[in-house]
């Protein structure tokens, strides 16, 4: 860009000063009319235009949001029979498209033609002078010659300049939200002098009065203090909305705490990296985020640099290999879009793969099973028991189907952003609090009479009997 600006701007100013020189002040005064009336009326006119480009813009990312989105939501669209709907939303955002652009071309050709006047009113006047200087014996005609080539010879670096700054507004505005995007302030920063995470103690979690809301006016969690112990299963319940996700999410820093602070091992996690803080943990997340790759692929996000046969070996222990391997392109098969072409159930359990491929000291299991059939959620939580005590690591369990949890080392009952109570599961059912009154709600079972019967649950080495209330 420089080199063609350079030589322009050069060109530009030898003309100018060849008709100055040669033919006097008013071919100067024409000459200096023009270039500052040329340059103010493109700059004043494409800085007008930028609002309409602005508008094309947001019309075109608007129809490509309509379209994606309900394309990707497709089965809703067809289970409400919406689709003269979305196809009256995409066809209203084409239509503003539209209009935006017949707007951007209509003040390209404004830009143009008012460039072009401008231009042909310097011509005019530059040849009526050297005409009337022909005429009164003051030029030749060979003069005449010579001005009306280097009134040419002006104009085209001026369509040049023109034409590069139009454009360089343009793709500037065109990069507008990329440029929006590097001006915003990342929250979460890394402390200067921060260290890698050092799991001392195996992988204790601590959290000190720790205070936190998406909203300052909205806290989720209110003074919240809570230990898990390191090499321990624990569960996470309470009702929806008490913050029981969002532990999982500041524990990640994904967030800060607004007051007080989070340790692991002794170390507060704004202390250290974040690249080892997030390898030290493990997530399986209520809605599994899927590649539209391969399911090999997809595995193997846990640890890019595993063989083939480790991505088996976990997809074993997930209880998916079956699955996979019935699928006529077995671990090649594609998942399609955020995973739509899989059902939910085999969603978790490739995400449950992943975490077994990561294999991190700290595991976060938030609604893990929730898509399972009970024969199949039996199963895999088998497995990932036999993974918790074979490798002693500390993990968490955010459940609302507390048979899920009921053999958890200690279960951590969240009511309104504190800990309303914690303990065992029979610690708990024998308190009678909120514990035992979800429990109570899930698990109570009638039978054909109407009564209550109790139901055997299975804990560790002991069969006990738990009275349903």
């Amino acid at each position: 860009m420089v080199f063609h600006i350079l030589p322009t701007a050069l060109e530009i100013s030898m003309v100018c000063g060849i008709l100055t020189y040669q033919y006097g002040a008013k071919f100067a005064a024409i000459t200096a009319v023009t270039m500052v009336g040329y340059t103010a009326f493109t700059i004043w006119t494409t800085a007008w235009r930028t609002k309409f480009r602005r508008q094309a813009n947001a019309a075109d990312n608007k129809g490509s949001t309509v379209a994606v989105d309900s394309l990707i939501n497709y089965e809703a669209v067809k289970y409400f029979n919406n689709e003269k709907y979305e196809v009256g939303r995409y066809d209203q955002a084409l239509k503003e498209y539209e209009k935006s652009s017949i707007k951007v071309a209509t003040s390209l050709a404004f830009l143009n033609t008012g460039q072009n006047l401008i231009f042909s009113s310097a011509l005019t006047a530059m040849m009526y002078l050297a005409a009337d200087g022909v005429a009164s014996g003051n030029l030749t005609v060979g003069d005449l010659v010579m001005v009306n080539q280097l009134v040419f010879q002006l104009s085209v670096p001026l369509n040049f300049l023109g034409s590069v700054y139009r454009e360089l507004r343009q793709s500037l505005l065109d990069m507008e939200t990329l440029f929006n995007l590097q001006k915003v302030n990342v929250a979460i920063k890394e402390s200067p002098n921060a260290k890698p995470l050092q799991l001392t103690k195996g992988g204790e979690i601590t959290f000190e009065n720790v205070t936190f809301g998406y909203h300052a006016d909205r806290p989720i969690l209110k003074n919240l203090s809570l230990t898990i112990p390191a090499g321990k299963k624990i569960a996470v319940v309470g009702p929806s909305g008490c913050g029981k996700s969002t532990i999982l999410r500041l524990l990640f820093r994904f967030y800060d705490v607004q007051e007080g602070r989070i340790l692991i091992d002794g170390q507060d996690i704004r202390n250290v990296t974040l690249e080892s803080l997030r390898k030290a943990i493990g997530v399986v997340p209520q809605d599994t985020p899927l590649f539209n790759d391969s399911i090999e692929h997809n595995i193997r996000y846990g640890d890019m640099s595993a063989s083939h046969e480790k991505v088996i070996a976990a997809a074993q222990r997930a209880k998916i290999h079956d699955i996979v391997s019935s699928f006529p392109d077995g671990y090649k098969t594609m998942v399609g879009e955020r995973g739509m072409m899989i059902s939910g159930g085999e969603k978790q359990r490739l995400a449950v793969s992943r975490l077994i491929l990561k294999d991190p000291p700290l595991l976060f299991f938030d609604e893990a099973t929730s898509a399972l059939d009970t024969h199949t959620e039996q199963a895999l939580m088998a497995n990932i028991n036999s993974i918790l005590r074979e490798k002693a690591r500390t993990s968490v369990f955010v459940a609302h189907r507390l048979r899920t949890i009921y053999d958890s080392d200690k279960i951590i009952v969240l009511k309104e952003g504190q800990v309303a109570e914690s303990g065992t599961h029979r610690e708990l059912i024998d308190t009678g609090g909120l514990y035992s009154e979800l429990w109570s709600a899930q698990e109570t079972l009638f039978d054909e009479d109407g009564g209550e019967r109790e139901v055997n649950i299975d804990i560790g080495e002991e069969q006990e009997d738990l009275p349903l209330k």
